[in-house]
């Protein structure tokens, strides 16, 4: 069977992948990013590649159409938005998980030929920071290192980045290189106990937004400890004077850290010259996020730690492509190949490569204003590609309305149903991973294909094909491209420009590459690797800029929240939910919160919590953790609406953004939290599809079909008719048990000799082994050994799932443990948990940390 090397489509890695049609997928032991590691998600791409629930055709308003219909009503009613409103009447809102082709003719369109800059993408929502901090620092949206740097360095400082759940195969690259040389020392910077936190020599739980605090009171320690590279600054840098003058004022215990915990860490760092420092979402999503990222900066450019190997400052985007966005200026806020909308001479230059009838001359609206422009009816024709808002933007209920509110919007998406989809007036059917060709950057600036190993499932057409095909009906020439290839090789030849302006970006090697056999290419190409060891800034004097940053007042008052993301679930599971054993280890909306706010809102293990927001609510599975501090919780953002209706986080999230970057601050929702008080909880699973409509319910997918977490505020006076409803079964016989004295309802349903149902129902969250109920939905189990809601003697239930990679649950590995697998080597000889990615291997450590007995003080 053919095997075809192609590039993971999650995170920023950009993992090599080795994948077949018949779904077998292998990491490629050849590419450079990965090396043939794959984390989870990656292992399990195979599972989410069907057809089930896929956007086959077109439809207008929720009819399926011809292309030719839907096109043409797409173009005429962007046709006449912009001749009645004007271009900026009309507004696109794109995805890093668009191929960089895709991102560059979306962006060719709207600047170029409507000629607006209203289009931005979710990737504001993830790297805008460090896009405007590198600006500010370096002169363009440079990263300077590349991943050999975190084998090479001596010192790894994670700042507000889970690596080992969002990056798990960067984590895995630098936990063999620490194993390697034990002698390697690793920071862990975040507000939370993570699973990164393992790997750290030294967790520092700072409060959150208390990073400019840090940074700048390192700054000021260098400075004191005569730890400066004075050649470095004097040849290479502006602004170390105002700077410093600015850290110096900042005291660094406004971070939250202990006097010996920063001094530990400054000494650390001020020791180390071949020192990194990794940073990532809880550094960007602040109202604070761009002086963050320039606090960290100043620290590397007044060491002089830069652009060498094992040292600098590096950011690591959270999408496939978030890189390869910013190169095409697929930002509202940005031109192609780097350069700038408020440079007249930028604008002429990419207008005459585009060959293109106008050019926007001002930014566009940032994500969060632009939906702002939605609901106050300034925008008149929105299209929305390959992203989820009406989930993934803070006020997601509100930015739902806003998308109702817009006269015409167009939804281009792989699935039928989604959140944003459901409000759409058009929705195209686009091709998928797996189905698509083109590229795609990865967080080191390197070039890897996607390339195609699936037939193209219906009507569906790739992102680009579609955006050509309605330029050309809006009248525009400069659209009539045949292949992906030959839309790279134009861009590849305009970041000449680039080069022409003094700017960074250089592909001009690959114009004339062979598309097809194109193999991974980190640019500059033909360069080096790395940026600004010996300077070479892009500011006009070719000097880096320190920026003074000061410190914010740190909010008080309230919870809290921190969201973010599952190991193994991708934004908002139209991908991930597709496969059992992700969905098998974290099931439901949760939200992590201290104990002794536990206590303080009188909510227990698995009770349900209310999370009220300025304009909405949402509710949650109590996690009770020490690994958050008292006064945050932390909830994952992967639900929507289409899977628990009550627990969509962003709901309740309602915050500023930051004032440079136009990121919204995510991490630090203000909001207030209650026990939400239930008269019974609920667990149930079927052969078919859920929607339980219950005051909080979610769904999950099984090995068998689905499963249901739920509550409900009344019992319900007929148990049997309730399971039916929630379970989606009208037919077949009903066994019902009924507990008077606990109050417990256990129901299964049998059609055909076979278990289609089970129910179980309770006054307190249901205690169930879950795993094996799923298995048992189908088979000829007696309903009474099923209502038992347990394993027999002679089948052992494996427990929650721990290892996602080999569907190991928690029970086969306390049986391991118990059977003397006493380290996690062991327990990953004996059952394979944590041989894969590895991203469990903090919770194998944790379960036999359990079993340890402690040895008696004498």
């Amino acid at each position: 069977m053919t095997c075809v090397k192609t590039t993971c489509p999650y995170c920023g890695v950009g993992c090599g992948v080795l994948a077949q049609p018949d779904g077998t997928i292998k990491g490629d032991p050849d590419h450079p990013a990965n090396f043939g590691r794959l984390c989870s998600k990656g292992s399990a791409l195979g599972e989410t590649i069907d057809l089930d629930g896929r956007l086959l055709a077109p439809q207008i308003l929720g009819r399926e159409a011809g292309w030719n219909d839907a096109l043409d009503l797409v173009a005429t009613k962007f046709s006449a938005a912009i001749r009645y409103y004007g271009p900026d009447s009309v507004a696109f809102y794109v995805s890093g998980q668009l191929l960089t082709e895709d991102y560059y003719v979306a962006n060719k369109l709207m600047k170029g030929y409507i000629g607006s800059a209203n289009i931005d993408t979710n990737s504001r929502l993830c790297m805008a920071s460090s896009v405007a901090g590198h600006k500010r620092a370096f002169g363009t949206d440079t990263v300077p290192g590349t991943y050999e740097d975190l084998e090479e360095a001596d010192l790894i400082v994670l700042v507000g980045s889970n690596l080992a759940w969002c990056h798990p195969v960067l984590y895995q690259r630098i936990a063999a290189a620490k194993a390697a040389r034990p002698e390697m020392r690793v920071v862990n910077i975040d507000p939370r106990i993570t699973a990164t936190s393992d790997l750290a020599d030294l967790h520092l739980q700072i409060k959150g937004d208390g990073d400019v605090a840090l940074f700048n009171g390192l700054l000021s320690h260098l400075a004191n400890s005569g730890k400066l590279n004075s050649d470095y600054i004097n040849a290479h840098v502006n602004g170390f004077d105002l700077a410093l003058e600015s850290a110096t004022a900042d005291d660094p215990s406004a971070s939250g850290l202990t006097p010996d915990e920063i001094v530990e860490f400054y000494a650390m760092w001020a020791g180390t010259e071949k020192t990194v420092t990794i940073y990532s979402q809880g550094v960007n999503q602040s109202m604070s996020g761009t002086d963050k990222v320039n606090a960290i900066i100043n620290c590397h450019l007044a060491t002089g730690r830069i652009g060498k190997p094992g040292m600098g400052p590096f950011s690591v985007t959270g999408q496939p492509n978030a890189m390869g966005g910013r190169e095409v200026g697929g930002l509202a806020n940005m031109l192609a190949n780097h350069l700038d909308i408020e440079n007249a001479d930028h604008r002429d230059a990419v207008q005459a490569a585009w060959n293109s009838p106008t050019i926007c001359t001002k930014p566009g609206l940032k994500a969060v204003d632009l939906f702002k422009a939605c609901a106050d009816g300034t925008i008149k024709a929105l299209w929305i590609i390959s992203t989820n808002p009406a989930v993934s933007l803070p006020d997601a209920d509100g930015v739902a309305e806003a998308i109702s509110n817009v006269p015409f919007t167009v939804v281009t998406d792989i699935m039928a149903r989604t959140d944003t989809g459901d409000l759409a007036d058009v929705l195209l059917p686009a091709t998928g991973w797996g189905e698509k060709n083109g590229t795609v950057t990865n967080s080191e600036r390197r070039i890897s294909r996607q390339r195609a190993f699936l037939p193209t499932p219906g009507a569906a057409r790739p992102d680009w094909k579609i955006i050509c095909d309605v330029a050309e009906r809006m009248g525009f020439d400069g659209f009539g491209y045949e292949t992906a290839g030959d839309i790279f090789a134009e861009y590849a030849a305009t970041t000449a420009l680039s080069q022409q302006f003094g700017k960074d970006l250089n592909l001009a090697a690959l114009t004339d590459a062979d598309y097809d056999s194109l193999a991974p290419t980190q640019w500059p190409v033909g360069k080096q690797t790395r940026f600004f060891a010996d300077g070479a800034f892009y500011h006009p004097d070719g000097k880096a800029r320190m920026i003074a940053v000061t410190a914010p007042e740190l909010s008080t008052g309230k919870f809290r929240l921190n969201t973010g993301r599952n190991r193994d679930q991708w934004h908002t599971m139209t991908r991930t939910g597709k496969s059992q054993r992700l969905g098998a280890h974290l099931a439901e909306p949760y939200v992590e919160i201290h104990p002794d706010d536990a206590d303080a809102i009188g909510v227990d293990t698995a009770e349900l919590i209310t999370l009220y927001g300025p304009k909405g609510k949402g509710i949650f599975r109590a996690l009770i953790s020490e690994k958050v501090a008292p006064g945050n919780l932390f909830a994952p953002l992967h639900w929507t609406r289409q899977l628990s209706a009550a627990g969509v986080v962003n709901s309740t999230v309602e915050t500023g953004v930051d004032p440079i970057s136009g990121q919204p601050a995510t991490k630090s929702a203000q909001v207030d939290a209650s026990k939400c008080d239930v008269a019974w909880y609920g667990f149930a699973v079927s052969a078919a599809q859920m929607q339980p409509s219950r005051p909080y319910h979610a769904i999950a997918k099984t090995s068998t079909g689905w499963q249901a977490e739920f509550a409900g505020m009344k019992a319900p006076s007929n148990w049997e008719h309730e399971a039916r409803n929630i379970t989606g079964t009208k037919a077949g016989s009903a066994a019902v048990m009924q507990d008077a004295t606990t109050g417990d309802v256990r129901v299964a349903i049998i059609e055909n000799d076979q278990i289609s149902a089970l129910f179980f129902a309770s006054t307190t969250p249901v205690v169930v082994a879950r795993q094996h109920a799923a298995t048992l939905i189908g088979s000829g189990v007696a309903s009474l050994a099923a209502l038992a809601g347990r394993t027999a003697a002679d089948m052992p239930d494996p427990g929650a799932t721990v290892c996602a990679c080999f569907n190991v649950g928690v029970n086969t590995l306390r049986g391991a443990i118990s059977d003397g697998a006493m380290s996690v080597a062991a327990l990953g000889e004996a059952t394979c948990a944590g041989t894969n990615c590895g991203s469990c291997k903090p919770e194998l450590a944790a379960l036999i940390a359990q079993f340890q007995i402690p040895v008696a003080a004498e």
